[in-house]
Parts: C-alpha cells; structure tokens; sequence
C-alpha cells in the first residue's frame, strides 16, 4: 500500500496499434537494374501512433477498439494487391505512410478521442518510412 500520495506530472500520453496485410509493388521509375523496379511483395506492418493530453472513458487515449475501421480499409483496399494498380501514386513506403494518415484522418479521426501524431509503414524488420503529422 501507498503511504504517501504520487504526484502525477503533466505531459501526453502516446499509444501505438500495429497492422499487417501482405501486398506487391513495383516502383516503375527506378532504373531496369534497381531490384525494387521489378515486381516484388512484402509482408507490410502498418503503425498508428495517437496522442492526447487527457484520457478518455476509463483512461484511454482512445479504445484499440475504435481502430477496427483502419484495418477493415487494409484488408478491403490492399491486401494481396498490387499497390501500384490500386494507388494514385507510385507505392514508395514514405508515399504509403502519408496517404495512411491522410485516410486515417479524414475518415477515422473525427470519431474517436485522441490525435494522430504519426503513421509508420514497415516493408521488413529492418526497414521503415514514418510520417509525422503537423499539429493542427
């Protein structure tokens, strides 16, 4: 038991949720020789990171619940899909993250409490492209 109260700091809280779906690309302006011009696939990893000052209900930044709906776009939009037949731009991870955050915003983030701060897009265990969104 506690003998002395906490003094809780200020500051934000910061929540993470990662998602998997499995698609191809290829990144047809890259020279003939560039492996990544030629077709290929990944296991992708897809990262959301939410961010609030205050909590939520019981003491969420927001329900992982709640993000049920991002993973119902990857699997219903991209998941064992060529990227670049089903994306108005050519599927680079840096291109993927930021239009993540984009679809993220404009259809999730008006429906549950916290913010977006950043969407990472992983192609392997060794490599990622982040994109921060600017504080609105």
């Amino acid at each position: 038991m506690l003998h002395e109260p906490v003094r809780l700091p200020s500051g934000t809280f910061t929540i993470s949720k990662a998602f998997t779906f499995e698609a191809g690309h290829q990144l047809s302006s890259l020279p003939s020789e560039h492996k990544c011009g030629r077709q290929h696939g990944h296991s992708y990893e897809v990262e959301v990171i939410l961010t609030s000052s205050a909590l939520n209900g019981p003491g969420f930044v927001t329900d992982f619940g709640a993000l049920a709906p991002f993973k119902g776009f990857l699997d219903a939009e991209l998941d064992h899909r060529n990227l670049h037949e089903v994306l108005p731009f050519e599927p680079t991870s840096e291109r993927l993250a930021r239009f993540l955050a984009g679809w993220f915003i404009q259809n999730l983030q008006p429906k549950i409490s916290g913010r977006l701060l950043a969407v990472l897009v992983r192609e392997t265990a060794s490599s990622w492209a982040r994109f921060d969104v600017e504080e609105r």
